[in-house]
This record gives structure tokens, sequence and C-alpha cells, in this order.
């Protein structure tokens, strides 16, 4: 069935991006199990979903790095596979991601999202309004979320004049304080959640004179591998959007959550009489505990007198952390890299 973006006859391409770990999940997720590929808030894994999730597209391109093709090809058999070079981040892999999809699809619109989010809602309707936004404006689409508290482990989008569908950005701003945070609830920012969708030719003009840049010209000379060589990991939001001079936002009016730390099942997931969470195999028993996450691969768990806390054990690794802390989860991942230990 052909779902070209409404209003054109240009295919959409939904090209989602697996080749990231997901280290704050640590240790459920590692370098050898990453996040994407892991069932944390029901039977289906996070790649699976967020494939199911953009069905309606002409095209669902996978881009993953080399380690994790394997595994992907088998997750979702129903999507294309594209492999990177090597694993350097979003503006890397949107940058090679884009070029093959303009060498294979006739004059597309790229939609490009995460594949380790929490969606809950109809997705497609907001997803071809942003495409079609893409499509008439030339105009890099950034997709933002409505906050629903103040959150500082997020990126946020200032916008700027209304347009009806869609508003121009006024400014990306980084993780915030907790101050900060409030006041940019308080003056409507919105979150940013790192989905996006643009044409080719809009995402070039905006990526030369980036960081980027070296990679596309050698893109162009059919030499991928050394354009990797040539470049640092960089984010898309670094290297692109937050230099580019073209840039809206499309509200994205669904339930969101990055699901990024160990605190996030916490909003996802259902908990017990003492408001403790359990994922993935675990049995737990517990005494005078409240307020707990719990998640490992088919481990019994104890718990007696404590509050608060993340308990996660899964292989021969076992964390434990504050739920509050569960940001710097990935300081201790640093640490285990050091250490050849991930």
């Amino acid at each position: 069935m052909v779902s070209a973006v409404p209003d054109t006859d240009r295919p959409l391409v939904a090209t989602v991006l697996a080749g990231g770990i997901g280290s704050r999940l640590y240790p459920a997720s590692r370098s050898h199990r990453p996040k994407q590929l892991l069932s944390l808030a029901g039977e289906d894994t996070l790649l699976e979903r967020t494939v199911d999730r953009v069905a309606f597209a002409d095209a669902v391109v996978v881009v993953t790095r080399p380690a994790f093709v394997d595994a992907v090809r088998e997750t979702v058999p129903e999507a294309s596979v594209l492999v990177e070079p090597a694993g350097k981040d979003t503006g890397p892999a949107l940058a090679y991601a884009t070029h093959r999809i303009e060498e294979r699809f006739d004059d597309p619109v790229v939609l490009a999202l995460p594949s380790d989010h929490y969606v809950d809602g109809d997705f497609e309707p907001t997803a071809r309004r942003g495409a079609r936004v893409a499509a008439e404006t030339d105009a890099l689409v950034t997709f933002g979320v409505e906050p629903d508290r103040p959150e500082t482990g997020y990126g946020y989008i200032e916008p700027g004049s209304d347009h009806g569908d869609y508003a121009e950005v006024a400014a990306f701003h980084e993780k915030p304080d907790a101050e900060t945070a409030e006041s940019y609830v308080a003056r409507g920012y919105y979150w940013n959640a790192g989905i996006f969708t643009w044409t080719p030719r809009a995402f070039r003009e905006a990526a030369e004179g980036t960081p980027l840049g070296p990679l596309l010209d050698a893109l162009d000379a059919g030499d991928a591998d050394g354009g990797f060589d040539a470049v640092d990991p960089v984010s898309v939001d670094y290297a692109v959007l937050e230099r580019a001079t073209d840039v809206v936002t499309v509200p994205l009016d669904v339930a969101w959550d990055d699901l990024g730390s160990w605190d996030a099942l916490q909003r996802l997931l259902p908990a017990d009489e003492d408001g403790t969470v359990v994922a993935g195999d675990a049995e737990v028993v517990s005494v005078d505990a409240e307020n707990n996450v719990v998640a490992s691969d088919d481990v019994h768990v104890s718990l007696v007198g404590v509050e608060g806390l993340a308990v996660v054990a899964y292989d021969d690794r076992v964390l434990v952390v504050p739920t509050e802390e569960a940001q710097r989860v990935r300081d201790l991942v640093a640490t285990l890299k050091e250490r050849g230990e991930f």
C-alpha cells in the first residue's frame, strides 16, 4: 500500500536509529545487548514497537552499527537494514541514512526517530503532518512534546512565531538545572523528542559547512568509510539543527517518554501496593520497602527497609542506585568502559 506524504506524491521513508547502546540502563543494556533490543515495558522489544509504530510509511529503514546487524534483522525482518560504517552518534548516522535514502527513493521525505522511546497514542497523524510541513516548506522539522513536569534530563525547544500546524524554533536549550526547567515549562517550551522529518535537499543544505561537511563530501565521492573516519561523534542536534536557520517544530500529540534511565519505569509501569515497580523476570519479596524499581533476568530479589532504589540484576552484574540519581549511571558506565568491563 502506498502511503505517500499527504497532498504530495513523495514517498515517506521512516528511518529508525538503532545503533546506540543506552548505557544509562546498565546492566540490562551493555555493549553486546543494546537498549532497543530489550523488552522493558511490555512483551515486544523497544525496536519492534518502534517499527510497528511507523508501519504506515512507504518504507522503514533501520540504521544500526555492524555489531548489531544480525540481531536487528532477526528482530524486525520486515524492515530494511542500513549498516553505518561506525557508531558515531546521530549526526553521522542520519547524514548517511539521508544520503542513502535519497539514492534509493524518488524525491522522498525522511522521518527520523529513535528506536528506544515509549509512545502511547496514534503517532501517524502527527508524523504525517510534520512530513507535509517538511515537504511544503523545505524546513527541518523537529517534533516537540508538551512537558508534564520540569524534567532536567531532556533538552528543550523554545517555540517562536506560530503558523498553525507548526511554529518556528526560536532556540534549542540544553538539559537545564531544576530551577531553569521549571521556568521552561512555565514559558511553554517543549521537550525535544529527538524525532525529525526533512527532505534530503533541506538536510544537505543545512549540514554543509557543519561538522558533518567532510562526511557529506565523502558520501558524494562514494567513500562512506573515509567519511566516517573524517568526522567525530556528534549529535544531529548540535551538528545541524542548532546551527540551521530554517527549523520548525510540530507538537507531538501522543504520550511520550525517553525510557532512558531506570527511574523512567516508575512513570510507565504499574506499581504494587508498596509502590514498587518490577520489570523483566524478577521475583521480588519485600519487607517495609517502598517506591523501588526492580529489574532482572530471572533473579530473586529481596528488599528490606529501603526506599527509592533501583535494584537491577542482569547476567553477572548488579546495580543499586537511588532512583533520583539514575542519570548518574552514565558516569559509572564511563568508568567501566575505561576498565574494559562494559
